[in-house]
């Protein structure tokens, strides 16, 4: 009885029964099928046939062709297919001549094509469902009889109940998959919510979002737009795609006229293949470059205003889906939210910086003591600078102030922001000389966190400081050249970066510029850009020195000593005429500074009512250096001797030295006198 074939025929279907039934998914079980069933079928072609219910077609698992065991899978209507019918009617099918069959073109040319002349179709049904049917192909015709037949749907029952067994695997897997994934996506949300009730800095709060969702949605790039209200444009604002060929980048502006623009006008997500986006739309170009396939676009709302929009995108194959969407949707309601609140936080955070900023500024103006209460003076040249002063002060127009240094420049620059429609804003103050050359970019136009060795808050510059008031550059001839190209910008176009950003900022600022140096001359000696002492040299004023308002000194010399005798409280009624005129003769090389110096060292000695002015100190002031006045002398007749030398010496016309010095013609011939020039005949 052992030796019976048909027995052993049985005996090997329940060891290969066995075998496949402990797969537990489909692929290995496909894979594995073709060679079990050899030992106890006769075939060369082999192939399942499962019904999908949901697209009501039959799959076609091809497991075995021509030595091939490769799987292919081919799909076909119910009613297109030989399996079709035998799934419906759950009746085996046998072809022994395949030229004789007249139905099924499709499957039967496919059958020829791999040399099958004959071909037996079973049912794989179990007690729980109508699975599909199995396939066995013979290279020659009359290939199955009856008894084949009988015999191979008892294959067919067992290969029917592996399948179900792993599929039901699979369901099972698939099920706890998507619960798994549920299961993600709401610790995810959770996760969000929490970073957003813990954390107001939206770059941390875009890092902890983003990693979120590239993780639970399989997504390669995350992107958040804000509007950008200088171009009425969509401006990436964060950016998350780590294989980006840099295509799109932080800062990128989109139209509002592409799907972003769309979505944030009309408040409704877009979702689907960028290939479907006219290449007209602004950007589809662009975003298709980059890799994406699949983008899903949401708009971020909050308090019913649109803020921004939300984009994710997927380089594979796998669309987003409806229940992705809901999902994203619930996403960019909790971003919309972290966007406001980060957003108020930083504009609430910006607004206490700056009123600290200007807080600490005035507490540094407020000790440093300004040197003067008023411009004090009869003198007329000195009306006539104060007359310009009052003539440009209402407009914009930048003003270079110009004298030797204690003049008073930057009481002229106050007088100029006091009497201008900025005077209730701020006025700021930077000395270009009193600051190293590396720190003075970031004085002016401040520096970002990290941007240098050193940086690691953010700062504030001195111009936006300034915004809607008025800002003094003191000793401007002191810029290093290579800052004076970033100065002509803003003095020009009213913008600039801080360091270590690439966000052009924009401000509303007054610039008066002071110098005690010839910027001409340093112009001719490329020095100072020639464009930017043109750009500062719109209005100049010049402030003579003290020596040559000897009127005004009695003036000063009184004004001080009530100034430091108050605040000593010390009572001086008398000053001495011997005193006053030995001030007055003194011809102060460093100008009111120097004068006011040395009235309250003389309030400091005094201790009667009568002013104790140490003249020794002024003679030894003297004799250590040459009288300023013949200096300048010296240097005024130098400076005309070679204007006259440029211009042949002709004095007067439109190329005469008048007009190049910026003087009348009669000016011009009363400074050549006082200097010992002869005028040319």
């Amino acid at each position: 009885m052992a030796g019976d074939p048909i027995v052993r025929r049985y005996q090997l279907l329940l060891e290969v029964a066995e075998f496949i039934s402990l797969h537990r998914n489909l692929p290995a079980l496909l894979h594995d099928l073709a060679a079990r069933l050899h030992r106890v079928a006769r075939f060369q072609s082999l192939w399942l046939a499962l019904h999908d219910a949901a697209l009501n077609i039959m799959r076609l698992h091809i497991l075995e062709t021509e030595g091939r065991t490769d799987i292919d899978v081919v799909e076909r209507t119910v009613d297109d297919s030989p399996s079709g019918l035998v799934w419906q009617t759950q009746q085996s099918l046998i072809v022994p001549n395949i030229e004789e069959e007249t139905r099924f073109a499709d499957a039967i040319s496919l059958l020829k094509n791999h040399n099958i002349q004959s071909f037996c179709l079973l049912p794989m049904t179990t007690s729980h469902a109508r699975l599909g049917a199995i396939g066995f192909g013979n290279t020659t015709r009359n290939g199955y009889n009856q008894e084949d037949v009988e015999f191979l749907e008892q294959v067919a029952r067992q290969v029917a109940v592996a399948v179900d067994n792993t599929q039901r695997n699979q369901d099972a897997q698939s099920l706890h998959g998507q619960l798994q994934h549920e299961r993600d996506l709401l610790r995810s949300l959770l996760d969000l919510n929490n970073s957003i009730v813990s954390n107001l800095d939206l770059a941390e709060l875009f890092k902890t979002i983003s990693t979120n969702l590239r993780r639970v949605m399989h997504c390669d790039g995350v992107i958040i737009y804000l509007p950008d209200s200088k171009s009425n444009q969509l401006r990436v604002y964060a950016l998350d795609f780590p294989s980006s060929k840099g295509l799109i980048q932080e800062e990128t502006l989109m139209s509002m006229e592409g799907l972003h623009g769309m979505v944030y006008r009309t408040g409704k997500l877009w979702m689907g293949n960028i290939h479907d986006i006219p290449e007209s739309h602004p950007r589809a170009k662009l975003t298709a470059a980059e890799g994406f396939k699949f983008i899903c676009i949401l708009p971020l709302i909050t308090r019913n205003r649109v803020l921004g929009v939300l984009t994710v995108g997927r380089k594979g194959a796998l669309p987003f889906s409806r229940d992705d969407s809901d999902f994203l949707t619930q996403v960019a309601s909790q971003v919309a939210i972290a966007v406001d609140n980060a957003l108020e936080h930083r504009q609430v955070t910006e607004s206490k910086e700056r009123l600290e900023e200007q807080r600490l500024y005035l507490q540094e103006e407020i000790r440093a003591e300004h040197n003067f209460e008023e411009i004090i003076g009869q003198s007329q040249i000195l009306k006539q600078a104060l007359g310009q002063v009052k003539t440009v002060a209402p407009t914009d127009s930048t003003v270079l102030i110009l004298g030797e240094t204690g003049t008073g420049k930057e009481l002229v620059a106050r007088a100029l922001h006091n009497l201008s429609s900025r005077r209730d804003q701020t006025f700021v103050k930077v000395n270009c000389a009193a600051i190293p050359l590396g720190l003075l970019e970031s004085e002016l136009f401040g520096h970002e966190k990290g941007a240098f060795t050193g940086a690691i808050v953010q700062r504030i510059g001195r111009f936006e400081l300034a915004h809607h008031g008025t800002l003094f550059l003191d000793e401007v001839g002191d810029i290093p050249p290579e800052l004076q190209p970033k100065l002509l910008r803003v003095l020009q176009e009213q913008e600039f970066e801080r360091l270590g950003s690439t966000k052009t900022l924009r401000v509303d600022v007054r610039v008066l510029a002071a110098t005690s140096r010839d910027l001409a001359q340093m112009v001719a000696e490329n020095k100072f850009r020639s464009d930017l002492y043109y750009r500062l040299n719109v209005f100049p004023i010049a402030i003579p020195p003290l020596r040559e308002r000897p009127e005004d000194i009695p003036l000063l010399v009184r004004h001080f000593v009530e100034k430091y005798a108050r605040r000593m409280k010390k009572r001086i009624q008398t000053i001495p005429a011997a005193a006053m005129a030995a001030l007055t003769r003194y011809p102060w090389p460093g100008n009111v500074r120097e004068l006011q110096n040395i009235i309250e060292r003389a309030v400091i000695v005094s201790q009667g009512d009568d002013l104790k002015v140490p003249l020794d100190d002024l003679k030894k002031n003297s004799a250590k250096s040459p009288t300023p006045g013949i200096t300048m002398k010296a240097a005024e007749r130098e400076h005309i001797l070679r204007v006259l030398q440029e211009t042949n010496g002709v004095i007067g016309g439109p190329s005469g030295a008048a007009a190049r010095l910026g003087m009348k013609r009669t000016t011009l011939q009363y400074r050549m006198k006082r200097v010992g020039i002869i005028a040319p005949k």
